[in-house]
């Protein structure tokens, strides 16, 4: 049993509880998120749930409107209760998480519409002994801090791959997955090759794929130059288009044009030898942090090559949605799509005039999107509930990945005309987690086999 149900305090000193009126189950415990305690369940007459205010303070309950009623044996659980986890903490509640405040202000405004409870914490909020988390909520008058059990669920959102190697941090999530029985979801962060070599093992997904190469020696890079006119070097863990270096071949010429950003400069180099270029450019690089990618010769609109960024997630039932799409177009001169090289964003309506152009890409990235959503989910160990693409279309075209984020921002999404969608891939985390929590309590073999 699980529905959304009013949540409701009434002053009383005795722990009691006043079920919906469809629910007629006997139960002998309540629980909220690691919090578990004895009490009365008395049949109610409304359709929503009441907890008497002794008990709402003994199970730490923040405020909320609405919360889903899990039941499992005779314990009633209300929630779901998730925890953001994130580093970088200011300690002011103005803006608590520095330039990032905003993002989760954002994500946790959708917790009223989803039902249950939200938080922000790190690993200094934690109180292992007692078991409770003083976490971050935010609500319409601003930030607040308060007391509350061990969540449900943890989603993770640490800001970048350096944090994300800090001890500190690892052992806080082994210790709420292995100690507590947590689900936490999209820990990590991909690898460019890593999701590349799984994918390469699916047949399924492989015609998506340009053909790669990790750690290139200068042969190679010459190879495929060679053989595709056009390749890219990519930082395997790079992110945002930093260190992104675009090579040309013009085989009449024998002209090799390399681009790439130098600090906020768009630059251009022409080399007629490819040993100058190795020398002057490919010697600067520690190639065995670097892959090199066919170039693809992509639709244009106004002479800006177009590519397209992709969000999925996993809704309420744990099933794949392409929620999101937006069309990015490169900035004069620059290598990438990114906006801060230049780039602009358009919506599909926007960028093909064509209802039919529209409606037929929108199929092609939704097939693609959902069907290597769930390959890479079916070949990792972690728990994936979103994912970020980048996609190019060629002008036969045929749909092209170029890269998968496992911490994808949403700014691209603050175009005006994608307001829905962007709402969407917030809602949809907490509806993730919702699922999570009740498989958790239900079904926790699911997760932990």
């Amino acid at each position: 049993m699980t529905t959304l149900f009013r949540l409701s305090i009434f002053e009383h000193e005795q722990d009691m509880v006043y079920l919906p009126r469809e629910i007629n189950t006997l139960f002998s415990h309540i629980s909220f998120g690691g919090n578990c305690l004895c009490c009365s369940f008395y049949n109610g007459e409304k359709d929503e749930i009441s907890v008497s205010s002794s008990l709402a303070t003994k199970l730490l309950l923040p405020q909320m409107e609405k919360v889903h009623l899990f039941s499992h044996e005779e314990t009633l659980h209300i929630g779901p209760l998730v925890g953001i986890f994130s580093a970088g903490f200011t300690g002011s509640l103005l803006r608590p998480i520095g330039g990032r405040s905003l993002f989760f202000a954002k994500l946790l405004s959708h917790v009223k519409s989803t039902g249950g409870s939200a938080f922000l914490f790190g690993t200094h909020h934690i109180n292992w002994e007692n078991g409770t988390i003083n976490g971050y909520f935010y609500t319409e008058k601003g930030w607040s801090q308060q007391l509350i059990p061990f969540p449900h669920v943890v989603y993770d959102r640490l800001p970048n791959r350096r944090v994300e190697q800090y001890e500190t941090f690892k052992l806080v999530k082994e210790r709420l997955q292995k100690e507590y029985l947590i689900p936490w979801f999209n820990p990590g962060f991909f690898n460019k090759w890593s999701i590349y070599q799984l994918l390469q093992q699916e047949q399924s997904v492989q015609t998506y794929l340009p053909e790669t190469l990790y750690a290139p020696s200068f042969d190679e890079i010459r190879d495929l130059i060679h053989r595709h006119q056009t390749v890219f070097l990519k930082p395997v863990n790079g992110s945002l288009g930093k260190g992104i270096i675009q090579i040309g071949y013009d085989s009449q010429e024998n002209r090799y044009d390399c681009q790439y950003r130098l600090g906020t400069e768009n630059m251009q180099r022409t080399f007629y030898q490819f040993d100058t270029l190795a020398s002057h450019i490919l010697s600067d690089l520690t190639l065995k942090d670097y892959l090199i990618q066919q170039g693809i010769s992509l639709i244009r609109r106004h002479e800006r090559k177009v590519d397209f960024r992709v969000h999925t997630n996993k809704n309420e039932s744990g099933i794949w949605e392409m929620t999101a799409v937006a069309a990015k177009l490169s900035g004069r001169g620059s290598v990438t799509t990114h906006l801060k090289n230049g780039g602009i964003v358009q919506t599909l309506d926007e960028l093909f005039a064509s209802a039919s152009k529209v409606k037929e890409i929108m199929a092609k990235l939704q097939t693609a999107s959902l069907l290597i959503s769930s390959v890479l989910e079916s070949r990792m160990e972690e728990l994936i509930g979103e994912i970020g693409f980048d996609f190019g279309i060629d002008d036969r075209g045929n749909v092209w990945l170029f890269e998968a984020n496992s911490k994808p921002g949403r700014s691209i999404f603050s175009h005006p005309k994608l307001h829905h969608e962007d709402v969407r891939t917030q809602q949809l985390f907490l509806a993730y987690a919702k699922h999570l929590a009740e498989k958790s309590i239900q079904e926790p073999e699911v997760l932990y086999t």
